[in-house]
């Protein structure tokens, strides 16, 4: 499976606090720690080498010994306080005690003793800023599917299966008997992750369109061939394609804008991103509009598809000017 950018982010932060501690360390040794092989510890100090607080100026960025490093060796002589545990700013502090009160709104959790007590004493070390998180109307969607929820989270506490009376997207309504397996959120929507009888497999249900929801006597059997979800929201969609795009330097923005499996720097500038796309005509539109600042798409189907897409819409602009011409 292909690294994530953020998988290396967390990776290159606790490479700071270990090299803290160990210096001149052999470039072996932290790829041995690490689980990665000696070339990616490399880059990793390459990019960290040119990271820093801002200013961005020679003495901003974090350092390390240059002749341990032509040694194979690593030593940090400048962390520019990454190695430091962070402190809250009061934007910070109000962005989490608005999410603590969200969820304290849902049912089921105003009364959850960890959740209170978090609150309490994040509110007595934000100060000022507990005021402000007090003024944020919280939000936590349009319907009240409190009851739902709470039967929900009843049945998954005890092992029971669920009888719905659902209505689909598409207005159809059906009875269908499910085993909870998970609840989720996306922060205005609830669904529940069961196992649909009636399908034979793993469905997503949103709370909001249950006509009805009852908790029956039956014990729902386990399931343990489904892998839940370690997020809190729900994966509406799954990737039908895993796509390697080379880009040009100045299209670095589809790395920054797009969650992205893995970037990986090329010759002359040039950097490859592998992207999971659920929408092929999305990614059509995006390479598109790229032009010629991409230059392979893999694999050598979507390539294809996107070069026919990009053929039809020439000849689509070809029969546009033709009747142009003709008008005249």
């Amino acid at each position: 499976m292909a690294e994530t950018a953020e998988d290396r982010l967390v990776r290159m932060l606790a490479l700071i606090t270990y090299l803290e501690s160990h210096p001149s360390v052999p470039v072996a040794d932290v790829a041995a720690h690490f689980g990665v092989t000696e070339g990616q510890v490399l880059l990793d100090i390459s990019t960290l080498w040119v990271s820093g607080t801002p200013g961005y100026l020679p003495d901003d960025l974090i350092d390390f010994a240059v002749d341990d490093h032509e040694r194979n060796l690593l030593t940090l002589t400048d962390a520019r306080g990454m190695d430091r545990p962070l402190r809250l700013g009061p934007q910070e502090a109000v962005a989490l005690l608005v999410a603590l009160r969200s969820l304290q709104a849902t049912p089921a959790l105003a009364q959850d003793p960890v959740l209170v007590s978090t609150i309490d004493k994040l509110r007595a070390a934000a100060g000022e800023a507990a005021g402000a998180a007090d003024a944020v109307d919280v939000y936590v969607g349009a319907e009240d599917v409190g009851e739902r929820l709470t039967a929900l989270r009843s049945a998954l506490t005890d092992g029971r299966q669920v009888r719905l009376r659902y209505v689909s997207g598409s207005d159809v309504v059906s009875e269908r008997v499910v085993d909870p397996l998970q609840l989720l959120t996306d922060a205005e929507r609830w669904f529940l992750y069961a196992w649909c009888h009636r399908a034979d497999g793993v469905r997503q249900f949103r709370l909001d369109r249950m006509l009805e929801v009852t908790v029956l006597d039956s014990e729902a059997p386990a399931h343990p061939d489904v892998a839940l979800s370690e997020r809190t929201d729900p994966e509406l969609t799954t990737a039908q394609w895993h796509v390697r795009l080379e880009l040009a330097s100045r299209a670095r923005w589809v790395a920054e804008k797009y969650p992205s499996a893995s970037v990986t720097d090329l010759e002359e500038g040039w950097f490859a991103v592998e992207l999971d796309v659920v929408n092929l005509a999305w990614l059509h539109n995006l390479v598109l509009g790229l032009g010629a600042d991409v230059r392979a798409v893999h694999p050598p189907e979507v390539a294809a598809s996107i070069a026919e897409r990009a053929r039809a819409a020439l000849a689509a602009y070809e029969a546009l000017d033709a009747g142009a011409d003709v008008a005249q």
